[in-house]
């Protein structure tokens, strides 16, 4: 019996990296494919949506961005380290295709890779090719890319293939909507792993500022960090306001589709479950990006008049909560928000993906 074709996805670092990862999986096992995951330690935690016949591998990697000047000293050897211990597992399984989608602990696969002269390519999800993208754009037969255009570095060619979203998404894409009004209404409140203590500073006190009417119809689901989570119940409790808060929903895009408005940040997975599954936006880009990478996700939807854009500088209680007041009071607009931002998705991206892993590795 011929062995099936293996694809070794290399991702880590946050949900980002690891959701269209787990979207390729799931596109790839239901093809004859194996599958394995490349992660460290951090990426393992977002591995749990992940099929269960995706094997999980945790690699040794690091970062130069982060520590003191011992991790800085010890950072290039944990890396050799993981790229020695990837080197013999692919020697001995050796894989038709490996697919980085960015963040440091891709490093171990795709150098492997590149060291055993595998087929291999990256996926970037924002409009800016993040470090270790950028790090390995010439050294891979091809580059994906989620958000278009992106910037590349000079001589890179690409091809555009939107950003694949989770089979969860999928099944809610399109998602019938229901226009604000009189009657229970949700919003959703969610800020990525990173950056998302302004958004329990901010949300909670500018939702509470609603008028009584839009209140006493008023849901909320509110993702925070894991320090965040009692304040941040306890102030919509204290202020009548129905919430859950948590640190991650599992049925996040069931929440997304029965929300009247999604307030986030516009991370590149963020924008392209909104845009799937079709709500209109108030989407607050990270100021802590140094590419301006969540300006260029947001690009889109907000040019397309699907979503609000708010600079995080100008991210205040008192503008946000006429921002939304505004919005309940103007059903039509939301609803044509709605159809704007669906003109902005590709739900066929995994299968744009797949069939460019499919043909990298000359297999039909």
């Amino acid at each position: 019996m011929t062995k099936r074709p293996l694809l070794v996805l290399a991702a880590g670092g946050t949900g980002g990296h690891m959701f269209p990862a787990q979207s390729l999986a799931e596109e790839m096992l239901q093809r004859g494919w194996r599958v394995k995951l490349s992660t460290d330690v951090r990426g393992a935690r977002y591995a749990d949506g992940f099929p269960s016949d995706v094997k999980i591998e945790i690699s040794a990697s690091a970062t130069f961005a982060r520590g003191g000047i011992f991790a800085k000293i010890t950072t290039p050897f944990i890396i050799l380290s993981g790229v020695t211990a990837s080197v013999f597992k692919m020697y001995f399984d050796r894989p038709a295709v490996v697919v980085g989608f960015g963040g440091y602990p891709s490093i171990p696969a795709l150098s492997a890779a590149f060291l055993l002269r595998k087929p291999r390519m990256i996926h970037e999800q924002n409009g800016v090719l993040g470090r270790v993208n950028q790090l390995f754009a010439k050294y891979v037969h091809k580059v994906a890319c989620g958000t278009w255009p992106t910037e590349l570095p000079d001589g890179v060619e690409a091809i555009h293939t939107g950003n694949p979203v989770r089979a969860a998404v999928r099944q809610r894409a399109q998602a019938p909507y229901i226009v604000p009004g009189d009657y229970p209404m949700s919003v959703l409140v969610f800020g990525g792993s990173q950056g998302a203590r302004i958004m329990s500073d901010v949300v909670p006190p500018a939702l509470s500022s609603l008028p009584l009417e839009v209140l006493k119809t008023l849901r909320v689901s509110h993702q925070a960090r894991e320090e965040d989570l009692e304040r941040v119940r306890q102030y919509y409790d204290e202020n009548g306001v129905k919430a859950e808060v948590e640190p991650f929903f599992k049925d996040l895009p069931n929440r997304m589709a029965d929300a009247q408005l999604v307030i986030s940040r516009s991370g590149a997975s963020s924008v392209a479950d909104i845009s799937v599954i079709g709500r209109p936006s108030i989407l607050i880009p990270l100021a802590a990006a140094t590419r301006a990478e969540q300006h260029a996700n947001a690009s889109a939807l907000v040019g397309a008049g699907a979503a609000f854009l708010v600079e995080e500088k100008d991210f205040h209680v008192e503008p946000l909560g006429d921002m939304i007041n505004r919005f309940f009071a103007k059903p039509e607009e939301a609803h044509v928000m709605v159809q704007k931002a669906l003109s902005c998705a590709m739900p066929n991206a995994v299968e744009l993906l797949a069939q460019e892993v499919i043909n990298l590795s000359g297999k039909s």
